[in-house]
């Protein structure tokens, strides 16, 4: 995990912080007198787990932070402890535990002002383990839905900011997982198969802003020479050179059709023919 993708959560989790540190000079004469009676103040037991926080400390603070639930269950302090531990959790790559404590949060508080923070958080844990594109991806599609939930919950807060380039980032590993296996099906001679996956990439228009359009045109081009099919080949790469003029996989595309005798159809032609922007909308 890096510190751009934590920013977001060290800032509010700051906040958090200082909302219960400045309740310190603010608790009233009653709450003093209530905590007579329990083992120890509210106050000192959560900044122990901030203390332990700031220390990088995440099972100290995890600790202090169930302790404050334990003494001071319906306080203002015990809601706040709540995602503290969440966010100590998931500091410490405990991922499942955290998204626990924030949904906890969640179930409880819906209302409150830290809900945004805690959709973003739950989110956050389902993106920080996404797999590479060779495993399963059920981890991104969890993902995927989170950083959904928080962009249509609280559109213009900053993690809705923040989740929409996830977003991004999570519709590009899912089309690489489409890419990894049309190239699998292409090396086994499965056309139809591979065909199936690459125009998924181009014509979804989640995929269409992605990095691997270039190369599932080209991987077209491919397949359908393969299979004689000419003419869907000559659309392919002519999209391809329309779209991405200077780019390699149309070099490929261009190499790949005059070694197999089929011509390269001419921009203006396939103008005329009503090849651009007919079929995969308005990226081409």
């Amino acid at each position: 995990m890096t510190p751009q993708q934590k920013h977001l959560t060290r800032v509010m989790a700051a906040i958090l912080l200082a909302g219960g540190l400045g309740a310190c000079g603010t608790l009233s004469r009653q709450r003093a007198e209530e905590q007579q009676y329990v083992d120890e103040p509210v106050a000192r037991i959560y900044n122990r787990g901030a203390d332990n926080l700031d220390r990088r400390r995440w099972a100290q603070a995890i600790q202090a932070f169930e302790e404050v639930e334990r003494q001071h269950p319906y306080s203002s302090w015990a809601r706040r402890a709540m995602l503290m531990q969440a966010y100590a959790h998931y500091q410490a790559n405990q991922y499942d535990e955290a998204i626990e404590n924030a949904q906890r949060f969640l179930s409880l508080h819906p209302g409150n002002e830290s809900a945004p923070y805690a959709y973003y958080l739950v989110a956050m844990c389902h993106f920080e383990r996404i797999l590479d594109v060779g495993r399963d991806q059920a981890t991104t599609e969890r993902a995927l839905t989170a950083l959904n939930d928080v962009v249509r919950r609280y559109p213009e807060s900053t993690f809705a900011r923040d989740a929409r380039l996830k977003i991004d980032m999570v519709y590009d590993q899912l089309a690489g997982k489409e890419m990894e296996v049309g190239r699998f099906y292409l090396d086994r001679d499965q056309h139809l198969a591979a065909i199936n996956r690459f125009r998924n990439v181009i014509e979804n228009e989640n995929y269409q802003r992605t990095t691997h359009v270039p190369e599932a045109l080209h991987r077209l081009v491919e397949a359908y020479v393969s299979i004689g099919m000419a003419e869907e080949a000559q659309r392919m790469a002519a999209i391809l050179g329309h779209n991405f003029p200077g780019n390699d996989w149309y070099q490929r595309s261009y190499a790949l059709m005059t070694d197999a005798g089929v011509s390269v159809v001419t921009e203006e032609e396939a103008e005329r023919r009503g090849w651009f922007g007919r079929t995969f909308g308005a990226v081409f």
